[in-house]
C-alpha cells in the first residue's frame, strides 16, 4: 500500500490496458524531473540521469512487468521494449474512437455537461492515438447534430462566429445552469403562490391557542370558559349520567382534579369537576346552553 502511494499516476497493468495514459504520464513526468532524455534515441543523458529515469519507470509498472523485465538496465531499452508489446492496442483503440466519433450527437444527450465529458473523452482517445480534432470539427459537429426542433438556435449560435470549441460549450454550460437555478426556484413556489409561514410564526400562533383559546385548554379553564360561552355547554347533556358518576368516583380515589373526555361521532368534549354540582340528595345538576341548571330527578 505505502508503494502504490508513493506513485504519481497509476502502474502500467499487465494487460495493457491503460498503456496510452501510462505512456503520456511518464512522459510528462520525465520530463518535469528533467529526465525526459534518457528514453530518447542518441540521448545525451548522464549515467546518472538514466538510473533515476530506470529507477522511476518500474515503479510504475504491474508486479508482474517487473519481473519480466527485471534484466533490462537501460531506461530506452526499457521504453522501447514496452512500445513495442503494447504499440499494437492502437490499432484497437483508433477504429473504436473513430466509431465513436462519428457517432458522437449532441441531440442525444441529457445535458450539454455530458456531452462535454464525451467530447473530450472521444478526442482524448484520438489524440493519443495520433489523431489530432480541431477546434473547427468540433463545432461542426455540436452544430450539426443539433435536435431538429432547435434548428433556429443552431443557427443563431453560428451566427456569433465561434473560432474556439471552449467558447460555445462555456456559454451552453453557464445557460444550463441558469436554467437550471431558474426551475428549482419555480419547483420551489410556483407563481401567484404565497411562501409558507415561518415555523416561529407557526409555533408562536398555536403556543398562544394554547394559553386558553380554541381546543387547548390549560388547567381550570373549563369553567371560565363556560361562563363566556355558555352555548358550548349544551353538548354536557348528551353525556350519560352513569359516565359522571364513574367520574366522580375516579376524583374521590385519585384525590385531584383530573380531565374527562367523552368522545362520541361527532364532538370531543372536555368536563372539570366544577362542570358538575352534586346535590344533597345525590342527585347531579347540569348546565345547559343558556347556562341554567337542570335537575336531575
Amino acid at each position: 500500500m505505502t508503494d502504490i502511494m508513493k506513485r504519481k499516476f497509476v502502474a502500467l497493468e499487465i494487460s495493457g490496458k491503460n498503456y496510452m495514459t501510462w505512456v503520456l504520464n511518464s512522459e510528462i513526468h520525465l520530463d518535469a524531473m528533467g529526465l525526459g532524455d534518457a528514453i530518447k534515441d542518441k540521448t545525451k543523458a548522464s549515467t546518472q540521469d538514466c538510473a533515476k529515469a530506470l529507477i522511476f519507470l518500474r515503479h510504475h509498472l504491474d508486479e508482474g512487468l517487473k519481473i519480466e523485465y527485471l534484466t533490462f538496465k537501460d531506461p530506452l531499452v526499457l521504453w522501447n521494449g514496452i512500445k513495442e508489446r503494447y504499440d499494437n492496442l492502437k490499432l484497437v483503440t483508433l477504429p473504436q474512437a473513430r466509431y465513436d466519433w462519428a457517432h458522437l450527437r449532441y441531440q442525444d444527450f441529457k445535458s450539454a455537461f455530458e456531452y462535454n465529458s464525451a467530447m473530450f473523452r472521444i478526442t482524448s482517445k484520438l489524440k493519443l492515438c495520433g489523431d489530432t480534432i480541431a477546434d473547427y470539427d468540433m463545432l461542426e459537429k455540436m452544430f450539426t447534430t443539433f435536435h431538429a426542433s432547435n434548428i433556429v438556435l443552431q443557427q443563431q449560435y453560428r451566427e456569433k462566429g465561434f473560432k474556439k470549441y471552449s467558447e460555445l460549450i462555456s456559454l451552453f454550460l453557464v445557460a444550463e445552469q441558469n436554467n437550471d437555478l431558474l426551475m428549482r426556484n419555480h419547483e420551489n413556489r410556483p407563481t401567484g403562490s404565497t411562501p409558507l409561514p415561518e415555523v416561529d410564526e407557526v409555533y408562536s400562533y398555536y403556543a398562544k391557542r394554547g394559553k386558553g383559546h380554541g381546543p387547548i385548554r390549560g388547567r381550570g379553564c373549563g369553567r371560565k370558559q363556560g361562563r363566556n360561552f355558555p352555548g358550548h355547554w349544551a353538548n354536557i347533556c348528551r353525556v350519560p349520567r352513569y359516565l359522571v358518576e364513574l367520574y366522580q368516583v375516579s376524583l374521590k380515589n385519585k384525590g385531584s382534579e383530573a380531565n374527562f373526555v367523552y368522545d362520541n361521532e361527532f364532538d370531543i368534549t372536555h368536563l372539570d369537576v366544577t362542570d358538575f354540582f352534586e346535590r344533597p340528595d345525590g342527585k347531579i345538576d347540569h348546565l345547559i346552553g343558556d347556562g341554567s341548571m337542570v335537575k336531575d330527578d
